[in-house]
């Protein structure tokens, strides 16, 4: 595991944090603009005034943030050598994998060190490697949960390799799959099995579509996805919902800057956007339609699915898995040109989204579906 100074970190963190109280500064200001443009002083609008006295308080107070930013950064160069350095641990790791899902193309537009770079790790190399592509806020090192690991579990049992990507959740699934084209294409093996949980199968689709004439397109044999979002995850749509109700009245709508601090990966995510063209030209926080361009699965390349629902197998009405429904799982859609022609299908019961990934009823079905490509 790379290791990063522990002053580089924190510096991070300071710039990162004196952005935020810059940004909550401006939005108060507007709050109170907006409010105070309302009532009279002696027959006169308060506006003219408010406006003024909020620009040179508001400003002060940006200003001296601005100044302690600076400040901090200094004292942290001088502190780096007493700081020294360390190993990325797995909690740290965890909270930067967070951190970026919600900001992560902010962070990467300013070149903030918290940012995640795509990297692969690779476990153990193969002729047939196994590649696993994790979810939203999520980092490589949690495919391993409750002692199960769904990667080592089947390379163990097939006899393979494989190989774990990490990378920044919050930039677009398009800009991530462009990536992980990259990536795959300096893979060195003769045989290529896709597995993407949540976010990572939206990704590793987007990636089969920025690749269509790269060399690893012509090893890919096996895409799986588990508990992947196809058509989109009703958490995201809420999010758009109470985005556009905070711009309705004049008072709340600086609120809903607070909105549009979703990164592009989490609005990706309402309709499960794969190619640029699903996102270029489109406000991604207005409400509207879904925009995408249907993305058929490949034709020369074993697809499969798995959904996971809360719901006992005797149940009629299945519920989601708590984050994504069970019809969006298996790329299942009222259009028959976004349905995706998965070659089989499989349904999870009585788990939820995250438990997916220490079920072995997860790994036993894949399992089965490999040995028979």
């Amino acid at each position: 595991m790379p290791r990063r100074r522990h002053a580089d970190d924190l510096r991070a963190a300071s710039k990162l944090a004196v952005d935020a109280t810059k940004r909550v500064t401006a939005l108060i200001q507007a709050m109170h603009k907006e409010i105070a443009s309302g009532p009279t002083l002696l027959g006169r609008p308060l506006a003219p005034f408010a406006e003024l006295y909020t620009k040179i308080v508001y400003g002060s107070v940006s200003l001296t943030t601005s100044a302690v930013g600076v400040l901090v950064d200094a004292l942290l160069e001088e502190l780096a050598p007493l700081l020294g350095e360390s190993e990325l641990g797995d909690k740290r790791e965890i909270v930067r994998a967070a951190l970026n899902a919600v900001v992560g193309d902010y962070l990467q537009a300013v070149k903030n060190p918290l940012a995640i770079e795509m990297a692969m790790r690779v476990e153990r190399a193969s002729e047939r490697m196994l590649v696993l592509v994790h979810g939203s806020g999520m980092s490589d090192r949690q495919w391993l949960r409750h002692g199960h690991d769904h990667g080592a579990v089947l390379a163990d049992a097939l006899g393979c390799g494989r190989a774990y990507v990490h990378y920044n959740t919050g930039l677009h699934v398009s800009e991530n799959g462009e990536r992980l084209s990259e990536h795959l294409d300096a893979l060195l093996c003769d045989e290529i099995v896709l597995i993407g949980y949540s976010m990572g199968g939206l990704v590793a689709r987007a990636a089969i579509h920025a690749g269509k004439q790269a060399a690893w397109r012509r090893k890919l044999k096996v895409l799986v996805t588990i508990a992947t979002p196809h058509h989109g995850a009703p958490l995201e749509r809420g999010g758009s919902v109470v985005h556009a109700l905070l711009g309705v009245h004049r008072y709340s709508a600086p609120i809903g800057r607070l909105a549009r601090v979703r990164s592009k990966g989490i609005t990706d995510l309402r309709f499960g956007n794969v190619r640029k063209e699903d996102w270029q030209d489109h406000d991604r926080f207005a409400l509207h339609a879904d925009p995408r361009v249907p993305t058929p699965l490949p034709a020369d390349v074993a697809c499969f699915a798995i959904a996971g629902t809360r719901s006992a197998a005797e149940e009629k009405r299945l519920h989601s898995d708590g984050l994504v429904p069970v019809k969006s799982a298996l790329g299942e859609h009222a259009a028959e040109e976004r349905t995706l022609a998965f070659a089989k299908k499989a349904i999870v019961y009585g788990t939820n989204h995250l438990e997916l990934l220490a079920d072995t009823r997860v790994s036993e079905q894949v399992l089965a579906w490999l040995r028979g490509c």
